[in-house]
């Protein structure tokens, strides 16, 4: 290696790094970058769309108990995406379902509707939740990647020594410069990764709880009114 290199300020810049770096540690810096870009896009994307599901869900609940006419309202959100319009549904079908015969059995009924008003609310929470493995999986799995391609650009640092019989700083600095960026890239990567994946659990959370509240209050609603169904 050039001890130019070393003594060239420019020499030790990201590019320069990357240029001058062996094909392997290339190859894992190349994957770390993308990985990165990958889940600033997913970071962006279920940033805008959580913010968006949450307000949204809190002005068709408010509008949900204020109306007098729910099959009416139904009808007008049927073909609403959101989580709580999608939970709505699931009971109402249900509802039709179990009291379309002549006789009904309340107990039955009422078992039913918690059970699909439950599951219909955990599969739009898996569906909101979808991509936050990928977050889970950059953040664990960059920082050993970057460590892989440190440990390859010791191992050529130690080879130079062994060919140029020499470990002056100028043989050893370019080999441990380009493994040490690895690693800042691997952190680069995971750093955001694990922070917004625990941020947005947290949100997920959060519309879990309010879906299941809707749900538990939508249902009650219903469990009145089955009082009245003979």
């Amino acid at each position: 290696m050039n001890p130019v290199l070393v003594t060239d300020p420019a020499s030790l810049s990201p590019l320069a790094l990357f240029i001058h770096a062996d094909w392997v540690v290339k190859v894992v810096m190349g994957g770390l970058l993308l990985a990165s870009v990958w889940t600033w896009g997913i970071i962006l994307n279920f940033w805008r769309r959580v913010g968006r599901t949450r307000k949204a869900m809190r002005l068709f609940e408010q509008d949900f108990w204020k109306a007098e006419d729910l099959d009416a309202f139904y009808k007008t959100h049927a073909d609403s995406e959101l989580p709580s319009a999608k939970v709505m549904a699931s009971g109402i079908a249900e509802w039709r379902r179990s009291t379309a015969g002549a006789g009904v059995d309340k107990v039955a009924t009422r078992e039913r509707l918690a059970t699909a008003m439950s599951a219909a609310a955990a599969g739009e929470v898996d569906r909101l939740s979808d991509r936050l493995n990928i977050l889970a999986t950059v953040g664990s799995v960059a920082p050993f990647v970057g460590l892989f391609g440190t440990v390859w650009g010791i191992m050529r640092s130690f080879s130079a020594i062994a060919q140029a019989q020499n470990s002056s700083l100028a043989v050893v600095a370019p080999g441990i410069a380009e493994a040490l960026f690895a690693t800042a890239i691997g952190l680069f990567a995971a750093i955001p990764a694990v922070i917004a994946y625990n941020r947005f659990s947290h949100a997920v959370n959060r519309i879990e709880a309010s879906l299941q509240r809707f749900a538990d209050g939508f249902h009650t609603t219903l469990s009145r009114q089955l009082d009245s169904v003979r």
